[in-house]
């Protein structure tokens, strides 16, 4: 593989602010910062979607939310509701939570059901499909990840970053296994530095999802 520079992991970074505490001027920050040096998207909390769309109208940057997050454990028709909220505000991805819990029962049927329905409604626009793998064992990562492909889901994500452990290379290359070139994987949680994002890279991750953005592609 072709030696990727710092600036070149731009492209592929969701640059993050999902804290409870994020104030308008933060968002804003991230916003600019997001424009200025070219990644992939600001992933921010819905209330602040409608806020980004406005201020990246005239950008190639877009703008990503979260449905049902951070545990996931919402009723299905809410996350439909809130997925459709977040588009209607101008989301261009969608970074949805699975029930874990429906997961550990073993009713798969529930989580197939829940991300056909996220995938009929955000026909068009990005949707992700985060596993929380740190909970996962390693035959249900491989389930939900045939799930998630058959459904037509653009991407499985590995974390929220708001459980105990984040992105992980050995589940990053499981997914990869599974799904191959499609879905795309998103690895995300604590990934804080520019060797780091490459490793995760080579395992096999398509989008990184960090609030270090700025650190990463400096090469730090």
């Amino acid at each position: 593989m072709k030696k990727i520079r710092p600036q070149d992991l731009a492209h592929f970074i969701d640059y993050t602010l999902l804290k409870a505490d994020a104030s308008q001027n933060q968002i804003k920050t991230i916003c600019k910062q997001a424009d200025k040096f070219g990644f992939k998207s600001v992933c921010v909390n819905p209330c602040w979607v409608k806020f980004c769309a406005k201020l990246l109208k005239n950008s190639l940057v877009k703008v990503c939310t979260v449905i049902g997050f951070p545990l996931g454990t919402s009723a299905t028709k809410v996350k439909v509701f809130e997925a459709k909220e977040a588009i209607k505000d101008g989301a261009d991805e969608l970074d949805a939570v699975i029930n874990i819990g429906k997961i550990k029962s073993n009713d798969y049927e529930y989580a197939t059901k829940e991300i056909r329905y996220l995938r009929r409604i955000s026909k068009g626009k990005i949707l992700k499909i985060i596993l929380e793998t740190s909970y996962l064992n390693r035959n249900e990562i491989m389930k939900l990840c045939k799930i998630t492909k058959k459904a037509g889901v653009d991407f499985v994500k590995t974390s929220t970053g708001f459980s105990s452990k984040g992105a992980s290379i050995k589940a990053v290359k499981l997914m990869k296994k599974t799904v191959g070139n499609y879905p795309g994987i998103k690895a995300s949680g604590g990934i804080a530095k520019y060797c780091e994002a490459i490793k995760m890279i080579l395992a096999g991750a398509t989008r990184i999802g960090t609030s270090r953005a700025i650190q990463i592609i400096s090469g730090k």
